[in-house]
């Protein structure tokens, strides 16, 4: 009788345990222009964003491609297959799309990391082009009338995000936010500075490389934030 009472317990336990332990570890990753670097989380919230974006850099793909529209205060965008400049180091992919995976806790706040699309209705993300949001800062006024304008709710931490950080925050709810720059965000100022056309194309290409970090470099980069 005592072993089966044991065995319950030990259920019991493994039950409540078990939800903290599967929990996942956020995976890190670096992205690099010739201006200098990042270091961007993945949202665990996001996954079928995340394993894509792990995919495409595993496969070396924004390694041959650039950031080919720069927008200062607005967003950092790049990974479009047209702006392949180096072929050699892989195929074009064919443009498939992504379901969205909105999360209001997850928003276009400065740093944060997201998937461009087309006008679908769905909002479906491009598997490929990505975005780095650069935007600006809002007063409560501002954002009460934006609120009241797109039908949006921001709580008082999104507000306080908005009102001293910045963002992009009419995008929220529309494109796919799955990560956020956690190291080195004067990385989009340095590349806000290139000289761009009224398009927002640099006059020189900004080339790109993403790497996955291991947690042993991740330790490093974040130590002693």
């Amino acid at each position: 009788m005592m072993s089966i009472l044991k065995l319950f317990i030990a259920g019991i336990l493994c039950c409540l345990l078990l939800p903290a332990a599967a929990q996942q570890k956020n995976k890190y990753v670096k992205i690099e222009t010739a201006q200098g670097y990042c270091i961007v989380k993945l949202y665990n919230e996001t996954p079928v964003h995340r394993d894509n974006f792990i995919k495409l850099i595993k496969a070396h793909y924004f390694d041959a491609t650039t950031f080919n529209r720069i927008l200062k205060g607005f967003v950092i965008q790049g990974g479009d297959p047209d702006s392949l400049y180096d072929k050699s180091k892989i195929l074009k992919p064919e443009q498939k799309w992504i379901q969205p995976e909105f999360n209001t806790a997850l928003f276009h706040k400065r740093g944060a990391l997201a998937m461009g699309r087309d006008d679908n209705k769905a909002k479906a993300s491009f598997t490929t082009q990505i975005y780095l949001v650069d935007g600006k800062a809002y007063t409560n006024e501002q954002l009460d009338k934006i609120e009241k304008k797109l039908g949006l709710h921001f709580t008082e931490a999104q507000r306080e995000t908005y009102r001293t950080i910045g963002g992009t925050l009419f995008l929220d709810q529309n494109y796919t936010v799955f990560g956020e720059i956690v190291k080195g965000m004067d990385f989009i100022d340095k590349v806000t500075a290139v000289k761009v056309n009224k398009d927002g194309n640099p006059d020189k290409e900004v080339g790109m490389r993403i790497t996955v970090l291991t947690d042993r470099k991740v330790a490093k980069e974040l130590k002693g934030m």
